[in-house]
C-alpha cells in the first residue's frame, strides 16, 4: 500500500513502520514520554505497541490532513476486524510526542 500521501516524513516513517510490523522503527519515532489516546481515553502506549505493531495496519489512506500528520483510512486489525480508523500525530523536536488513534466516519 502507497504511503506517499503523508507528507510529514516522521508521521510516514512511523506508518510505513506499522505497515511493515517494524517495531524497532515504530518506537524510534516516538519520545520517551510519549503520550497515547484510543477513542479519546489514555492508554498505555507500550502495550499498544506490543500488541499492533505486526497485526495491525492501514489497508488504505484515504486522506491526510494536518501538514500530514492526522492519516485517516482503512484498517484492518487481527484482534478487531476491519474499520475505518484515524491516526493523529503531535510532533516535536523530530519526535512524536502524542498519537491519538479512534474510530472514524470518514
Amino acid at each position: 500500500m502507497n504511503t506517499n500521501t503523508i507528507t510529514n516524513p516522521i508521521a510516514k516513517a512511523a506508518i510505513d513502520a506499522l505497515q511493515n510490523g517494524d517495531g524497532k522503527a515504530w518506537s524510534a519515532a516516538f519520545a520517551a514520554n510519549a503520550t497515547f489516546y484510543d477513542d479519546g481515553n489514555k492508554r498505555d502506549l507500550d502495550a499498544f505497541n506490543k500488541s499492533a505493531i505486526g497485526h495491525e495496519r492501514f489497508t488504505s489512506i484515504d486522506k491526510v490532513e494536518k501538514n500530514g500528520t492526522a492519516i485517516y483510512g482503512n484498517f484492518h486489525s487481527d484482534q478487531w476486524g476491519d474499520f475505518k480508523t484515524y491516526f493523529r500525530f503531535t510532533i516535536d523536536d523530530g519526535k512524536i510526542t502524542k498519537l491519538e488513534i479512534g474510530q472514524a466516519t470518514h
